[in-house]
This record gives C-alpha cells, sequence and structure tokens, in this order.
C-alpha cells in the first residue's frame, strides 16, 4: 500500500506536470526549431512572440465570456485561440515585411538577424504590457478537474490522491495532436517537403524552383500556431504574465539546442527532457520517500535539490553541458 501511495505521490507531483510542461516547451521548441532551420537565425523575440498570442486569446476570451459565449465544459480560451492564432501570424508576417526581410535581401550574417529579433523582442514586449497590463492575469474556465484528489481516495481507499486538472489533459492531448499535425505536413505536404528542401540547401532548392518567399511566409504562419498554442497553454495550466514567457525563452532554447537545433524531432525530445529535469530537481521528495523507506530512515528535511524559485537555472545548466560536450545535439543535423 506504501509503494502505490508512493507511486501516485510521484505520478501527481512530477511525471504529470513534467508531462505538461514538456508538452508546453516542446510546442514552443518546435517554433524556435523551425525558424532556425527555415529563415537560419535564433529568434530572440519568440518568448515576446508567445505573450502576444496569448495576449490576444484573452482579450477574445474576457468577449465572449461577456457575450455568453463558451465550449463548457472546456476553457472559451480554446473557442479564442484561432483569433490569437490570426493576429499574431498578421503580427509576424507584418515583421518580417518590415524588417527581417532587409537584411535577408542584404545576405546579413545570423548574429546580426540575432540581434535585430533582440530589438523586436523589446517591441512586443512593451506592446503587450501596454495593451494588458503586467499584472498577473488567470483566464481558465470550464471543468476544473478530470480526476479530482477526493474522488481518486475514495475511488481506491488509498492515502495519496491524484488530481489530473483538465487544463493538463488539455495541454497534453492539442499537443500531441498539434505535433501529429506538423510532421505529416513536413513530410507529406508538397508544401511542407519544398521547406525540409530549403532548409537543407537553400541554392538547390531555389534551383529547383522553389518559391523563397511562399516558405518564408508559411514558415511565420506555422510559427505563429506554434507560438499561440504553445502561450496559451502555459497560461492556461498556469496564468499569464509577460514577464514569465520572457523567462520562458530559456527552457524553450535549452530544448533546442538539447534536442539539436533544426531537428523537429529533437526539439520535441528537447522539451521533455528539459522539463523532466526541471521538475525533478526542484521537487521536494520527502513525501515519495517517506513511503518507501523505513521509518528510521524517514527524511526530516524536503530532500529538495533546488528551490523552484531556482528552475530556470537548471535549464541554464543543461545548455551549457550541451554546448559544451555535445554542441550539435542529440539528434545531430551537422549545423
Amino acid at each position: 500500500m506504501d509503494f502505490l501511495n508512493a507511486l501516485v505521490a510521484l505520478l501527481n507531483f512530477v511525471v504529470i506536470p513534467a508531462a505538461s510542461y514538456g508538452a508546453q516547451l516542446a510546442i514552443g521548441a518546435l517554433g524556435v526549431t523551425l525558424i532556425f532551420g527555415i529563415l537560419r537565425f535564433s529568434n530572440f523575440a519568440w518568448g515576446d512572440t508567445m505573450a502576444f498570442g496569448t495576449m490576444v486569446v484573452i482579450l477574445f476570451t474576457w468577449a465572449f465570456q461577456g457575450w455568453g459565449l463558451s465550449i463548457a465544459p472546456l476553457p472559451t480560451a480554446l473557442l479564442a485561440l484561432p483569433l490569437g492564432i490570426a493576429a499574431t501570424a498578421a503580427l509576424l508576417l507584418g515583421t518580417d515585411r518590415l524588417v527581417y526581410r532587409f537584411y535577408r535581401k542584404q545576405k546579413s550574417k545570423p548574429i546580426i538577424l540575432v540581434i535585430v529579433s533582440a530589438g523586436v523582442m523589446f517591441v512586443m514586449n512593451g506592446i503587450v504590457r501596454l495593451v494588458i497590463g503586467t499584472e498577473e492575469q488567470n483566464f481558465a474556465d470550464g471543468g476544473r478537474f478530470v480526476i479530482s484528489a477526493g474522488e481518486f481516495k475514495a475511488w481506491t481507499g488509498l492515502a495519496e490522491g491524484l488530481a489530473i486538472k483538465s487544463t493538463t489533459a488539455i495541454t497534453i492531448v492539442t499537443a500531441l495532436i498539434t505535433m501529429a499535425a506538423l510532421f505529416w505536413f513536413l513530410q507529406k505536404t508538397r508544401t511542407g517537403k519544398s521547406m525540409r528542401a530549403f532548409s537543407d540547401n537553400e541554392d538547390l532548392a531555389l534551383l529547383s524552383g522553389i518559391n523563397p518567399d511562399r516558405v518564408v511566409q508559411v514558415t511565420w504562419v506555422i510559427a505563429a500556431i506554434l507560438a499561440t498554442i504553445a502561450g496559451t497553454l502555459y497560461g492556461l495550466d498556469k496564468s499569464f504574465r509577460p514577464f514569465v514567457y520572457y523567462q520562458l525563452l530559456l527552457p524553450i532554447f535549452a530544448a533546442s539546442v538539447v534536442g539539436g537545433l533544426g531537428s523537429p524531432l529533437g526539439a520535441v525530445a528537447g522539451g521533455f527532457i528539459v522539463a523532466f529535469s526541471e521538475v525533478v530537481v526542484t521537487y521536494a521528495w520527502k513525501k515519495v520517500l517517506a513511503y518507501v523507506l523505513p521509518a528510521s530512515l524517514a527524511p526530516e528535511g524536503l530532500v529538495q535539490l533546488l528551490s523552484t524559485d531556482y528552475k530556470f537555472a537548471v535549464s541554464f545548466v543543461i545548455l551549457i553541458i550541451v554546448l559544451l560536450f555535445m554542441p550539435n545535439g542529440l539528434f545531430n543535423r551537422g549545423r
């Protein structure tokens, strides 16, 4: 019985939260690696792109709630998601036309585009803060739990209760659908194959008649989809604050580098590796160990390697280790 309680505690506080967080990071990392693979620069404005898309979703969610529109028991935010994607796509396509295209035509070095993206980041961050403010926003509505801890305890008779939030279930299901759709698009459609060819060898792709402007536009639209979905799922699961999305840039980039920049499969794997690493290192293991160890060996302290305040430090350490010993990532594409 104690073993089952320990297993439930492990699932409740480590496995399920890490799987949900990993799905959010994986979608975000897919956007980063897609932009790197096609446009060949690291987009420092990615976190604030996620924040912008989520902000638009929140604004439309509030509007729909005011009009009495909902899709209960699901969150109203899912109803507003297409509008957030459309607004983010318009923003990214406009930014590319006004900013990035100039440097791309000048054949500027990637570091120049990185610096430019940092400037875009500050502008986007300012827009988001000006429109929605800096305060924490909780926009999750609908059913709160798929399984509540009390229901689980009554059903099983265990001391530990397993709680699965509806936002966690939505995150994992939506992430799986999004990742499957993206991989299908890249592997099976003509446009996806053109994007892969452009990523592998730009000069040869141009000689084959592939339209580079169309490839760039499709890349930004897909990036808008990924950014808005990742940002909205993170906001539903936790809460929305613009500065938090800026901080998410570190674990998302760490996930992309761990998997190998330019590799979609690596981005997904890296997202879950970073998420599980953060959760395992910052979780207080006292409760789990108390179930599996004899009473004489039960820990008195929290058995926590790092406070949750330092969870982003885990991403930084992972990033440094990978860059030192495996700079091309787990899914090396030789970039």
